[in-house]
């Protein structure tokens, strides 16, 4: 038995995909934390929902630590992953 494997590693999404849509709508659903890249800068939030503002699709999610929350636009994602 080789209990040292590596579990399967998370996906990253990069380009706002059919599949990444889905998985941002999934992890909406769910509750669920997504470590996410803008302008170089790494973030870590719960994903609340999606949302519109004006022509932009948007991911609003909250700081783990300190409840506040964040909108990100869609389209200034440089890549994201939803955690396990």
């Amino acid at each position: 038995m080789d209990h040292g494997h590596v579990s399967a590693p998370i996906p990253e999404y990069e380009g706002l995909t059919p599949q990444a849509l889905d998985a941002l709508e999934r992890a909406v659903r769910e509750g669920r934390r997504v470590a996410l890249q803008r302008r170089g800068t790494e973030y870590v939030v719960v994903a609340e929902r999606l949302d519109s503002e004006g022509r932009d699709d948007v991911l609003v999610g909250r700081l783990p630590m300190t409840g506040e929350a964040l909108t990100f636009r869609l389209r200034d994602l440089e890549r994201f992953a939803i955690l396990p």
